[in-house]
């Protein structure tokens, strides 16, 4: 994905915080919003971003979703010096949801499911620590849904001999919005339709904790089984009323 990009990306700066076009492309809110009462906030890194955003910006329940940079050490960086390896972020989605209509055991469930989290520092064919998988959260109560998750996938990974998940898991404040261009890109016109992500067509079932709110008939959308599954789905969230 960077090679495309670079000429264009090298001259672009990071989102500033005087800029006024923070709307989602697809959800109609503001990208920037945070967390009511009844949200709540995690970053998730799954390969390229573009299409790890759609992924989220699909389900019932999600308020708003936006992709940016985290896990590093340089303030403000840009898409360039992150491709570069140099500041050590991770490209990634911050996701802000309706605790009320969908519970982070259906979002992780997509985290483990859309990506192969036992690839490192690598995605498909994108290669680099920007690509790493990660989840970074806030709330010191979504540390144990999260660890219980990751047992029970690396379990499921375990009977098909899929090797070892190396997802980053941390407590983190942080995040950078990327660049305008960057948000929601695969809702953009004449956007080039890509994501490296290579599920590993695993499900993630009950987990110790786990309190799925979203029915089963929603993950119908999501055929892992097809390459490319979430390129070739519309951009419209899924439409279910709980």
């Amino acid at each position: 994905m960077f090679e495309s990009f670079k000429k264009l990306m090298s001259n672009k700066k990071s989102v500033s915080t005087n800029e006024t076009n923070y709307i989602h492309r697809i959800l109609n809110t503001d990208i920037k919003k945070e967390p009511k009462s009844q949200e709540d906030e995690i970053i998730f890194g799954c390969g390229c971003f573009w299409g790890a955003e759609k992924c989220f910006w699909k389900l019932p329940g999600v308020t708003t979703t936006s992709v940016g940079y985290a896990g590093g050490d340089k303030k403000n960086p840009t898409y360039y010096e992150v491709c570069s390896g140099i500041t050590g972020h991770a490209e990634v989605v911050k996701v802000v949801w309706n605790v009320n209509k969908i519970d982070i055991s259906d979002l992780l469930k997509m985290f483990w499911e859309c990506h192969d989290p036992t690839q490192k520092n690598r995605q498909g064919n994108d290669l680099g620590t920007q690509y790493r998988s990660t989840i970074y959260y806030k709330d010191e109560c979504n540390k144990e849904k999260i660890f219980s998750s990751k047992e029970a996938y690396q379990k499921e990974l375990n009977k098909k001999n899929l090797g070892l998940i190396e997802t980053e898991i941390k407590k983190i404040d942080t995040y950078y919005y990327a660049e305008e261009y960057h948000q929601q890109y695969l809702a953009k016109e004449d956007s080039r339709q890509y994501c490296s992500a290579s599920p590993t067509k695993v499900k993630l079932d009950n987990f110790n904790g786990s309190n799925y709110k979203l029915p089963k008939e929603i993950w119908r959308n999501f055929n892992w089984e097809i390459e490319k599954c979430v390129l070739r789905s519309n951009n419209k969230p899924i439409d279910f009323d709980n």
